[in-house]
């Protein structure tokens, strides 16, 4: 047993209970900031030219950012100016913080598509015929267990790191750096085939902060600031954990403090460890990348589903290949929770008479050539009500009800 006697308190709880945890990081993570840096460069590029074929990554250390990739567009862009202002955005305007954005080297490896790939995937094709620009499975995953259809754990998660965000910026907490994370977990009760939250068993917050402040004074206005606002007061409980800035002093943040690295947030950027994941990253990749619109609309099948009350848990599979533009397999699985009088074949098969899922109709359906990729960069893309994110907004399906 550790020192901290967590094993035992895990322990403590009935057996039908459980914990599950889930994290978030906020913008000024290095791993977040290269994933805005490379949508960053992907919005630009569409906003002037939205056939633009983009895959940009980005790598940061110390005062250095690079992106490097393949981009094939007619936008006339200053590449450099646009990594400068991303870094900008976030905040990052000294070393001491962790780098600045005026004086940080910016190196620039960007290369065209490849002309097999074009071929393969949309060069004198219409719409409806663009194809997968490589081969992959996506997951998409949804849950009734609150009001946005997202994990719960995860969804408090990615919210904390919202409002550590939003406090920052207005200046509510002035000593607040860019540099966060947050991790929430949570108590469920298995009632049958259902996960029922209970509350919330340890909240986790560890955010970068000015020399000046003192741990105790952090501690204080994390929970007043930050928690307060955004965890439900009928989660919490005498017997809930706070980790506040555990390891102690956090001033050194941001790639000075560790190298980033887009696409390695992949889990937060989706459900938190529930459903689960096929293994490809989002940011810098135009729509004709499966790996991110073959997981939006994975999502939207999948809440779309829960929505219209077919199911309480929804895993959605989907997999492409390139040169393809129909999936090469579609796979529902309801963990049990799947509505009275219908099976998981039965939802299979409203989601393939409801959802076409060529590669080119789910672009068009979804609008995904618009430059809106920057604002998913950070706190998920999944869960939140922006109009733009059109794979939140269920489709109606309650044609598909049998009559009872």
């Amino acid at each position: 047993m550790d020192k901290t006697g967590a094993t035992a308190d895990i322990l403590k709880h009935p057996r039908d209970h459980f914990l599950f945890t889930s994290e978030s990081v906020n913008q000024g993570h290095p791993d977040k900031l290269c994933d805005l840096v490379s949508d960053s460069v992907l919005d630009a590029c569409l906003a002037q030219d939205p056939e633009s074929k983009v895959a940009c990554e980005t790598s940061a250390k110390g005062n250095m950012v690079m992106v490097f990739g393949e981009i094939t567009t007619k936008a006339n862009l200053v590449f450099e100016q646009i990594v400068r202002e991303a870094i900008k955005e976030i905040g990052y305007d000294s070393v001491d913080k962790g780098m600045d954005y005026r004086t940080a080297t910016v190196i620039v490896a960007l290369d065209k598509q490849s002309p097999e790939i074009a071929e393969a995937v949309h060069v004198g094709k219409k719409d409806e015929e663009v194809t997968a620009g490589d081969q992959g499975f996506m997951i998409g995953y949804a849950c009734d267990e609150s009001p946005e259809f997202m994990p719960l754990t995860h969804y408090l998660a990615n919210r904390l790191v919202e409002r550590m965000n939003e406090v920052r910026r207005k200046k509510i907490c002035p000593w607040m750096g860019p540099d966060a994370k947050s991790q929430v977990t949570i108590e469920y009760r298995i009632e049958g085939v259902n996960y029922i939250p209970l509350r919330v068993h340890t909240i986790v917050i560890s955010t970068q902060h000015t020399a000046s402040i003192t741990n105790e004074e952090i501690t204080a206005q994390l929970r007043e600031h930050v928690i307060k606002p955004v965890v439900p007061a009928n989660l919490l409980d005498e017997r809930t954990i706070y980790h506040l800035n555990p390891s102690g002093r956090f001033v050194l943040g941001g790639p000075m403090a560790d190298a980033g690295l887009t696409g390695r947030k992949i889990i937060v950027d989706t459900y938190g460890g529930w459903g689960g994941h096929g293994g490809g990253a989002f940011s810098g990749k135009d729509p004709t990348k499966v790996d991110r619109s073959g997981a939006y609309t994975a999502r939207w099948i999948a809440k779309s589903l829960v929505a219209a009350g077919f199911a309480r848990r929804c895993y959605v599979q989907i997999a492409y290949t390139i040169g393809v533009a129909t999936p090469v397999s579609v796979f529902i699985q309801t963990y049990g929770t799947v509505a009275s009088g219908y099976t998981d074949n039965d939802l299979l098969d409203i989601v393939l008479r409801n959802f076409d899922l060529r590669v080119g109709n789910i672009i068009k359906e979804l609008n995904l050539k618009r430059p809106i990729y920057k604002k998913l960069a950070s706190f998920g893309h999944f869960g939140r009500s922006d109009p733009d994110f059109t794979w939140e907004t269920p489709k109606d399906l309650s044609h598909e009800k049998k009559q009872q």
